[in-house]
């Protein structure tokens, strides 16, 4: 009976949540692939120079 209520609950909760719109979430993704791929340059660029420097001493 427990599990009964608790689904009931839960069910009434996700009820209240305010989803994004499609565009609100569009936009997050396209923040979040933007920043990942800005991220993955930035890294990979400072890992050649680190690479480099270490090609140079040894």
């Amino acid at each position: 009976m427990k599990i009964v209520q608790f689904c009931k609950d839960c069910v009434a909760e996700l009820r209240k949540v305010v989803w994004p719109s499609r565009d609100d979430v569009v936009s997050s993704v396209k923040v979040v692939v933007i920043s990942t791929v800005f991220m993955a340059l930035l890294l990979g660029f400072i890992d050649a120079l680190f690479m480099a420097g270490v090609n140079l001493v040894f």
